[in-house]
């Protein structure tokens, strides 16, 4: 009997000795990311993102391409509405485009050293390894970290990180808020490290007319040469159907009289300067001046329409968002001056004081001296200015801007958002 119950015994130590074998730790899963993100030369992965953010989840596919040291491209496509937008970073700087639009804006930015994304895989590796109290569980595939959220809202605090076993590729990433609720849910259909991409994968030119062209597919890689529409010289200076930038830091180039938007926020026309950006005038809406449909002309930055920007040109009503900061109301909706482009203004005022001004203005590039790139969710804005802070962006062929001396940029981000779903009244 001591010599069975021995053998048995012995049995059970090996058994739990390979069980124990080959299985990781946290820190150990932790060095090895340390490893691969400081290996790593590029990456090209493919992913379904939902956002539970208002009564109906909205699904977005995201093309996420990465090629050392600093070339990113972000396509983010709502099959629904039949649009995509990209964001490039580039020697020339980082992009936000809207091709089927023919809208573009440039400016220089650290994005994304200086903030984080969800889809992003230095990103989700920088959660892990920044957070001493990481906790690590496993299944079959795949190692799962929870961790907190390091991103520009403070409605998001947890993150679930899933790494393949294999070779630590992202599988998939769900972000919480403070109630435990899955707000941002990330799911990879495909993620390669080593990815070899075309010469001219993260160029301008390339994306906007691949974008403009592949009608339905304009968030899909492609590959081969595109004709460029225009060219960059070195001044800064670009001609082709995006219109004109200006070599000159901080300034907007459009239709001759067209108001030019500062990186402070204010708005100039004519030369003339307001620090107000209350004021119901041409100040308050920034680029909204009508150009000739079927003119190009490199001199004043008019530029053709394309069809698709011709299809969604008219009025769109008045698009109020569902989110208001507390101790905030709408104070008016001043008249603005009726130049094309169907502007309208809400002016609120209360805890915090902004204006957001809607209009359609037609395709053009724009060139700004200093930005940051911001996610609100489906869609990318761009934030400049310092102590008057306006963000930008696009949305169903409307510009929104957001212009304020107080409203924190969280605050910015949960209006932004809570835009994206409404409609004109």
């Amino acid at each position: 009997m001591r010599r069975i119950s021995w053998m048995l015994a012995m049995v059970m130590c090996v058994t739990l000795l390979l069980a124990g074998c080959g299985k990781k730790s946290a820190d150990d899963v932790v060095k090895d990311l340390s490893d691969v993100v400081s290996d790593l030369n590029s990456y090209h992965g493919t992913a379904l993102m939902t956002l539970h953010t208002g009564d109906t989840p909205q699904e977005y596919k995201v093309d996420i391409s990465y090629r050392k040291p600093s070339y990113y491209r972000i396509a983010m496509t709502n099959e629904k509405k039949d649009v995509t937008q990209i964001v490039l970073r580039n020697d020339e700087g980082v992009f936000v485009l809207t091709p089927s639009l023919n809208k573009s804006f440039r400016f220089k930015s650290d994005w994304p050293n200086n903030q984080g994304q969800v889809y992003l895989y230095e990103t989700l590796v920088r959660s892990i390894i920044g957070d001493a109290s990481r906790q690590l569980a496993t299944d079959d595939k795949s190692y799962v970290f929870d961790v907190a959220a390091n991103y520009n809202s403070h409605a998001l605090v947890r993150q679930k990180i899933w790494l393949s076993k294999n070779d630590y590729a992202p599988t998939q990433v769900q972000v919480s808020d403070a109630n435990a609720k899955v707000v941002v849910d990330l799911k990879f259909d495909q993620f390669a490290f080593d990815t070899k991409f075309d010469k001219d994968s993260f160029d301008m030119e390339r994306n906007m007319a691949s974008g403009k062209t592949s009608t339905g597919s304009e968030g899909a890689p492609s590959s081969g040469a595109v004709e460029p529409s225009g060219q960059l010289d070195p001044s800064g200076a670009m001609d082709g159907t995006t219109g004109v930038t200006s070599g000159e830091p901080g300034q907007e180039q459009g239709t001759a009289g067209d108001a030019v938007q500062q990186p402070s926020g204010e708005a100039k026309v004519d030369g003339t300067a307001t620090n107000d950006t209350s004021k119901p005038d041409a100040a308050a809406n920034a680029d909204a001046q009508q150009q000739t449909p079927g003119t190009s002309d490199a001199a004043n930055g008019t530029s053709a329409g394309t069809d698709a920007a011709e299809a969604v040109m008219g009025e769109f009503g008045l698009i109020e968002p569902s989110y208001t900061p507390a101790g905030v109301q709408i104070k008016d909706t001043p008249e603005l001056e009726d130049n094309g482009t169907h502007a309208v203004m809400l002016r609120y005022s209360g805890t915090y004081n902004y204006t957001i001004v809607e209009a359609r203005p037609k395709d053009r590039a724009v060139a700004l001296a200093a930005g940051e790139l911001v996610d609100i969710g489906g869609s990318f804005a761009v934030l400049t200015g310092s102590e008057q802070q306006t963000m930008t962006w696009m949305n169903d062929g409307i510009e929104f801007r957001i212009t304020s001396a107080d409203l924190p940029v969280s605050e910015m981000i949960q209006i932004a958002a809570s835009i994206q779903d409404q409609s004109g009244k």
